[in-house]
């Protein structure tokens, strides 16, 4: 009988070695599975979108629905000033949410459940929205961790939590889709291993928690895709109105 290992299913490994001097570039099964999620989106709107008709057929809605959602989502936070960045918090939305469902098929890797590359994402949208937001504003930028009418005596105190509140933005994001990628599939996990070892009659209880899960991460997929854009979006509207 094979160990149960929930947490072996997040292990990078090396697919094709790649090396250049000391330099490795190897593909990795991480890598692979964020290529495959980029190129499955790339021809999902292709198809959708390359023959937009007015009343849209069920491939096109289906392209259509996250851009219109994101644009939505951008207007109630952001206001017409927050247009520009629908294009890229649409991609960040189908990007996490392609890489949590691809998850979930067997024997495929869960990219998300990475903490490096959630990071990654998130550190390099902070850096969009500094970079936007000292363009847009110059100086005026540093009121976000200084605002007006406040006392100047105090800014020795709120100058520092305000500038680690800021730049704890990409932890508590990659923290929070990272956690809930890696219970949800140990948890599958678990009761798949069950289900296998308990025999015909005493896998059905496991077998049937885990069908129950099954659904509860196709939620989970979508929901922790969009608190990500969402919380992404919040953080964009202090780069498009600092205070």
């Amino acid at each position: 009988m094979s160990k149960l290992q929930p947490l072996k299913q997040f292990m990078v490994t090396t697919w094709i070695p790649i090396r250049i001097g000391s330099l490795d570039l190897s593909l990795t099964n991480s890598a692979a599975f964020m290529l495959l999620a980029v190129a499955l989106i790339l021809v999902g709107m292709f198809l959708g979108l390359r023959r937009p008709q007015i009343i849209p057929t069920p491939w096109q809605a289906i392209a259509e629905y996250p851009l219109a959602a994101i644009e939505t989502m951008v207007k109630e936070t952001n206001g017409p000033e927050g247009r520009p960045f629908v294009g890229l918090l649409a991609s960040v939305f189908l990007f996490i949410f392609m890489g949590n469902l691809l998850g979930l098929f067997p024997f495929a890797f869960t990219f998300t459940s990475q903490l490096i590359v959630n990071f990654t994402l998130a550190f390099a949208l902070l850096a969009v929205m500094t970079v936007y937001g000292l363009v847009q504003h110059g100086w005026a930028f540093l009121r976000l961790f200084m605002p007006k009418g406040i006392p100047w005596w105090i800014a020795p105190i709120l100058v520092p939590v305000e500038l680690i509140s800021y730049l704890s933005r990409p932890i508590s994001l990659s923290i929070r889709l990272f956690s809930n990628m890696v219970a949800g599939h140990s948890m599958l996990k678990i009761f798949a291993f069950f289900t296998g070892s308990m025999g015909i009659f005493g896998g059905l209880l496991p077998l049937g928690v885990n069908v129950g899960l099954m659904g509860f991460e196709l939620f989970v997929a979508f929901l922790q895709a969009y608190v990500f854009t969402l919380l992404t979006c919040i953080y964009i509207n202090d780069a498009l109105h600092v205070h």
